[in-house]
Parts: C-alpha cells; structure tokens; sequence
C-alpha cells in the first residue's frame, strides 16, 4: 500500500515508537496508514506517559520549582494579580507538589486536547462531507497529530532544566529580545510558539487526508486562529497587566 505522496505505508499496524518517527518524517503517509488502522488509545497513553514522565521529572527537582514559582509570578503580573510576600510562599508551597502539577498538566495537554480537537474537528468537518469519518478516526488523526506537542514537553522540560527557567524558549518572542516585555507586540510574539505551530500544519496535514482536502488553506485558516487566539491573549493581558 502507498500513500498519495509517494511513500510507502506499511500494511501491519505500527508501534508507537514507528507512528511517532513517521509522523515527525512522513506525515501523510502516516496518516493514511493510520486511518486504514485507528487504534489511537494506545499511542496517547505513551504520548501522556512521556509527558507526564518529563514533566514530572522537572517539578520534583529544586530547579523545577524554583523556576514553576517564578512562572506563576510572572503569569498573575502579567494578568494585573498583585503577588506580595504573602502570595509568593503560597505559591512556593504550591511548588512542592510538583508531581500532582505534572501529572495533572500532562493530562490536559494529552488526552483532554486530543479529545477536544477530535470533537471539534468531528463537529465541523463531519457535517460538510457526505462519506463522515467514524470518531475513532478522528481520534487517530488528532492523537498522531499532538505528536510534536508531546516533543515540546520534553524540549522544554530539558531546556527548563539547563536555564532554571520555565520561560518557553520554543516562543517567537525570543527572536525580538529588544522589544519591552509589557508591549503589546511583545506579548503577542511571546504567545506564539514553534512547536504549536508546528502541530497546527501537521493537524491540517491529518484533517486534509482524512477528508480529502487540500492540506494548505487548512493549514493557514488553522494558524489564523491560532493567531487570534494569541492576539486575544496579549490583548487581555494588555489590559489587565501592567503598562509598557
């Protein structure tokens, strides 16, 4: 069996170790091969278990929660939330219970997203096509595509690590470190991350081959409400927080 690109689809059904490799190469055809076969609970228990995995590994450090603390500070400022000595050892006793914030986020970043996105997808795809894909499907195209959401997790857990920080280094506003911090267009830039872009395309690559559609407009109308979403984001944290 062969994929409309060109690469070959294997004809068993793919460990996850494969899936993830051949989503991270060869999108399409993993896809194609993963619509033949939907077993996709499989793949988001590995995914969260790697997640959770990193994450938690990170948080049960002393670096981790020094660097969760300064996170939350930096988001309550950003959002106009006054943190006085008081609020800052809630929030370090907080901290300590790094893996029940692991596990928790790893949860929400997994099958929580994956799920929402496959029901999304499922609502306003499904009705527009007369052959609808079964929800199993859909599940299969959304669990393939959070791939490089669950990478993310491991890069920035690393990079956390090495910086003692949780400021994302995926983001875009790391490439404009000359703009004020409190600016608009520095919170708008800062919201905008690499590897969540990356998911966008390979989504729209999923949805596009399920529902036969050409990956491209999906791709860019996905990354425009991706960038709506993030220019809500820095639009309320302009309002709420503090002035540049």
């Amino acid at each position: 069996m062969s994929s409309e690109s060109g690469a070959a689809v294997p004809s068993h059904r793919p460990d996850a170790l494969t899936r993830i490799y051949g989503v991270l190469r060869h999108p399409r055809a993993t896809f194609t091969a993963g619509l033949a076969a939907p077993a996709w609970v499989g793949l988001l228990t590995v995914l969260t278990v790697i997640t959770a995995t990193t994450r938690i590994a990170l948080f049960e450090t002393e670096i981790g929660r020094t660097a969760l603390v300064d996170e939350w500070e930096r988001t309550a400022i950003a959002f106009g939330q006054e943190v006085d000595d008081s609020r800052y050892e809630e929030l370090k006793a907080l901290s300590a219970h790094g893996f029940a914030y692991g596990l928790s986020t790893a949860v929400l970043s997994g099958p929580v997203l994956v799920l929402a996105v496959a029901a999304g997808v499922f609502v306003m795809f499904g009705r527009a096509h007369r052959e609808r894909a079964s929800f199993a499907q859909v599940c299969a195209i959304a669990t393939l595509a959070s791939v490089p959401l669950a990478l993310r997790q491991v890069v920035g857990a690393i990079t956390s690590y090495a910086s003692e920080s949780t400021a994302n280094a995926m983001s875009i506003g790391t490439w404009f470190s000359a703009l004020d911090e409190a600016s608009p267009l520095a919170r708008f830039v800062g919201a905008l991350d690499l590897f969540v872009i990356w998911w966008v395309v390979v989504l729209a690559i999923g949805v596009g081959v399920l529902y036969r559609r050409n990956a491209r407009p999906l791709a860019l109308t996905f990354l425009g409400a991706y960038a709506g979403l993030a220019l809500l984001l820095a639009a309320t944290m302009a309002v709420l927080g503090p002035s540049a």
